[in-house]
């Protein structure tokens, strides 16, 4: 049984990350492309991802029996969470772009989030929808 949620849970998981990467990887070259600086670019992707990702995975991904599993404690978890990821998300990204060019962090972005996903799960799943 526990197997089996497990999976469950990592399948939902993907399927709104996968979401939220098209969001926030769209956001940020759409922005960066048009001159935006690039930490602000990345900023504004990763909360449009994060609002879409919150409610997604609050309902879907982690409810249970009982409903969906949403909050101002579990908001509170998650916000934490995802600020930590998203400065050294965008950290990683500013750095590819100050040293390899913008293009090169466009590229990268998506391997970033994908890295800083699967250590999300596991937050998520044991800490902030709990």
């Amino acid at each position: 049984m526990a197997a089996r949620t497990l999976l469950r849970q990592g399948a939902g998981y993907g399927v709104v990350g996968a979401l939220q990467l098209l969001l926030d990887w769209g956001l940020f070259v759409a922005l960066s492309a048009s001159g935006a600086n690039t930490i602000v670019s990345n900023l504004v992707g990763r909360v449009a991802g994060a609002l879409v990702g919150f409610w997604l995975n609050g309902v879907v991904t982690f409810s249970s029996e009982g409903g969906s599993r949403l909050g101002w404690a579990r908001l509170a978890r998650f916000l934490l969470s995802w600020a930590a990821m998203s400065v050294l998300g965008t950290a990683v990204v500013a750095l590819l772009d100050q040293h390899a060019g913008l293009h090169w962090a466009w590229v990268a972005k998506p391997a970033v989030d994908v890295v800083l996903a699967f250590l999300g799960f596991v937050v998520s799943r044991y800490w902030s929808y709990r």
